[in-house]
């Protein structure tokens, strides 16, 4: 098992995982990182902007992966 540390970017402000998950693998860590991210989308106000969104997860040596939600809005043809 490994910590991980779970940081979330949210086009403005870095909130720090102070505490972080004890996770069996960076597997495990990637599969956390998408379920939070998809947890926070669910959160946003409809059409919000989520320009920026991402999660950082980090270990003992550093960044580990980056996971970036991104969402793409067909615009209407006039």
């Amino acid at each position: 098992m490994s910590q991980f540390y779970f940081d979330i970017w949210d086009g403005e402000a870095l909130v720090v995982d102070e505490e972080g998950l004890d996770l069996a693998s960076r597997r495990a860590a990637e599969v956390e990182a998408a379920l939070s991210l998809a947890d926070i989308a669910k959160q946003l106000e409809p059409f919000a902007s989520s320009d920026g969104l991402a999660i950082n997860v980090r270990d003992a040596s550093g960044l580990v992966l980056r996971a970036i939600f991104v969402c793409e809005r067909d615009q209407p043809v006039n």
